[in-house]
């Protein structure tokens, strides 16, 4: 079982224009040593919404939804990693002025690349608005070899197959029950 560490309100505050973020949860294997290294990828992810749909990023190999979104560059804060990456990831252009933000999950454990080292990655959730039509996709070799496509999907059914997902890789697995548990979140939230 991925354990779950809810935390009431830590504050984060922007690279650029110092706006707190309340951070919803974080995920804590500790399975790694105190002494180890930190390597740290922090993220930006979207939550859109389309005629009461949630555009999400679906992997056609592993069969997952994920919000579009990933790592944040040394140049750029987090409003810009999160405009570069929905268009490279889903080909949607984000309306800079509607970006709104949601709230952070971290992510801490031993990495699967380095040896001691502690993988941490604070991922920064927003919710934004894009313009109508979509751009050509620009993927990474991994995001190619996933086959990552844009799906605009039922919140409930994005839920319905992230319950059910099982991977092997550790990594893929933890990835997905925070996508999972945010998207619960997200759908709590627009019930009110």
């Amino acid at each position: 079982m991925i354990p779950f560490i809810r935390h009431s309100e830590t504050l984060y505050l922007e690279n650029k224009g110092a706006t707190e973020l309340k951070q919803l949860f974080s995920i804590d294997l500790q399975d790694y040593k105190d002494t180890y290294k930190v390597f740290r990828r922090p993220s930006a992810r979207a939550i859109i919404f389309k005629d009461n749909k949630i555009a999400l990023v679906y992997s056609k190999k592993e069969k997952y939804f994920k919000f579009p979104g990933g790592g944040i560059h040394d140049d750029e804060d987090k409003r810009e990693a999160l405009i570069r990456e929905v268009r490279e990831e889903v080909g949607m252009v984000v309306i800079p002025e509607s970006i709104r933000e949601y709230g952070s999950v971290l992510r801490r454990q031993k990495s699967g690349v380095e040896e001691d080292t502690i993988f941490e990655q604070e991922n920064f959730y927003y919710f934004c608005d894009v313009e109508e039509g979509t751009v050509e996709q620009n993927l990474d070799d991994y995001e190619s070899e996933a086959e990552f496509v844009l799906r605009i999907v039922d919140i409930d059914e994005a839920i319905r197959v992230n319950d059910i997902y099982h991977s092997d890789d550790s990594f893929n697995e933890i990835m997905i029950k925070r996508e999972l548990r945010v998207l619960r979140m997200v759908n709590l939230s627009s019930l009110k």
